[in-house]
């Protein structure tokens, strides 16, 4: 069986984030890392080349296939903001309906900038993804 490929690795998210060319994704990301550390109460880590993750959390499938992911994090991709571990809990869509310009897929929110979004709607989203990844995988 294969490798996971997303890790935590040693690279400085700070570095990571003074790289981003788009000044509005910079100040997004830093915007995210405050809200995500908040809501998580754990420091920021770069998990591969481009994600930024908080704490973490083991899984296995029915496959065998085992491994660590962050709780929640998200990847300042060129399209769009990414945001992981997003949805799943019971009041997930109602939040999602209100919180403005989006897209969702497969537990990922995307997000162009954080001015499209109602921030107290998505520190919400971001608090109980938080409690709804904890309360499936307990440490």
């Amino acid at each position: 069986m294969a490798d996971n490929k997303t890790k935590p690795t040693k690279l400085s998210v700070a570095a990571f984030i003074d790289a981003l060319t788009d000044r509005t994704r910079r100040a997004d990301a830093k915007a995210l890392v405050k809200l995500m550390q908040s809501a998580a109460g754990e420091k920021p880590k770069m998990w591969g080349p481009s994600i930024i993750g908080f704490g973490c959390y083991h899984y296995t499938y029915d496959s065998g296939r085992e491994g660590d992911m962050p709780l929640i994090g998200f990847s300042p991709r060129k399209a769009a903001t990414v945001l992981y571990n997003m949805a799943g809990f019971s009041d997930s869509k109602a939040l999602l309906a209100k919180l403005g310009k989006h897209t969702t897929g497969k537990g990922c929110l995307y997000i162009k900038k954080l001015a499209d979004v109602d921030q107290q709607v998505l520190e919400a989203l971001i608090v109980k993804s938080v409690a709804a990844m904890r309360a499936r995988y307990p440490s």
